[in-house]
């Protein structure tokens, strides 16, 4: 596929570390796998890992925790 941000990269499977924040919370998820740009470094995510990932996300609101660095399992 080719890359919607920098227009001439091509899109490869990988791993890519995903920071999402909300409100004074950072979660880092980390080994995330992907699709990403060879030339600018983009990242594309599928349904099911964005939702994966989603729910990582709000366990660790849940528990109060202010940063939070978590290895990603499929």
């Amino acid at each position: 596929m080719n890359c919607s941000i920098c227009k001439s990269g091509e899109t490869h499977p990988g791993t890519t570390t995903v920071t999402l924040t909300r409100g004074e919370a950072t979660i880092v998820v980390k080994n995330v796998p992907a699709d990403v740009c060879d030339n600018c470094g983009e990242y594309y995510l599928d349904d099911a890992t964005s939702a994966k990932i989603l729910s990582l996300a709000e366990e660790a609101i849940k528990q109060n925790h202010e940063v939070e660095v978590i290895q990603f399992a499929a």
